[in-house]
């Protein structure tokens, strides 16, 4: 299997001097199998230079999977150029909103419509299958991969995605929160909300167990997180928590803080470093950038 990262930023993309390093696109990850079928995690502005990337070896198809259709996480897919060229295939996955009683197809045609873009859906000349999922449930791409998907902590519905192949495993959050308590200590409900949570987050560690790669959302600082709690994005100091307890064995921060340069975002990692020094089993603690290929 081989990953490639498009986009590594979250929010908003940040293009500019102080970003050239790690790169200001938003998410968007390739995924190669071993039988080199190409799976997309998110729509970032990220996957306008990975498309042309696939130009050359037409006709592609492809599976996109959408962690969540905030716009950072789908803004770039009116952009796939592979959409307007026949003989194209591409299925995009994603979950059923229970808030909005919306399918994949309704949230994700909404952009094609004149008002977002000047190119409408029934316009488009690839083949287009939108695929709505369940949590669990499990998508085979080609002969050999296995696609599950597990909810996860965000303020709109969120799946994260585990792709296995062969015996090769990765692991994408999309956005995440550690599950926390709402109740303070000593309120009607603490004992049994803490109860749910602490389960939630064993469930996820328990999906995730063992995985070779490990990818994710890792946007603040432990002195930032205090002010942004509930908003649904994580630290480095809870997905080294996380990456840890899972077994992984390479763990990649990613959807990194629009506001910091390469500067900083370097300077904040080695300080989650230098608070969580090594430990034997630990995974390899690498910053996510565009352009950053890993084999296995």
């Amino acid at each position: 299997m081989k990953v490639k990262f498009w986009g590594v930023r979250g929010s908003i993309a940040v293009p500019g001097e102080s970003t050239l390093k790690y790169g200001g696109n938003t998410t968007c990850i390739e995924v190669r199998t071993d039988d080199n079928d190409l799976i997309i995690l998110d729509a970032g502005t990220g996957i306008f230079p990975l498309s042309h990337t696939l130009l050359a070896n037409m006709p592609v198809e492809a599976n996109i999977f959408i962690s969540h259709t905030h716009w950072d996480h789908i803004q770039g897919l009116p952009f796939y150029i592979p959409i307007f060229v026949p003989g194209n295939t591409l299925k995009i996955h994603g979950a059923f909103d229970p808030i909005s009683q919306q399918d994949i197809r309704r949230v994700i045609s909404q952009q094609l419509e004149h008002c977002y873009f000047p190119v409408r859906e029934p316009e488009l000349s690839a083949s287009l299958e939108y695929i709505t999922l369940r949590e669990f449930q499990s998508v085979k791409i080609g002969e050999n991969t296995t696609v599950t998907n597990i909810f996860m902590n965000h303020p709109v519905l969120n799946f994260g995605y585990r792709i296995d192949c062969n015996g090769k495993s990765l692991f994408f959050t999309g956005d995440h929160e550690e599950w926390f308590n709402i109740y303070e200590p000593g309120e009607p409900g603490f004992e049994d909300y803490q109860v749910h949570m602490e389960a939630r987050n064993k469930q996820m560690v328990d999906f995730i167990r063992n995985v070779d790669v490990l990818v994710m959302d890792t946007s603040y600082t432990i002195d930032e997180y205090p002010a942004k709690a509930g908003w649904g994005h994580g630290t480095y100091d809870s997905s080294i928590r996380t990456g840890r307890e899972a077994g992984a064995k390479k763990l990649f921060f990613t959807h990194h803080e629009p506001t910091r340069t390469d500067a900083l975002l370097e300077k904040v990692y080695n300080e989650a470093l230098k608070r969580n020094p090594p430990q034997p089993g630990d995974p390899e603690f690498l910053l996510a950038r565009e352009g950053l290929e890993y084999e296995w």
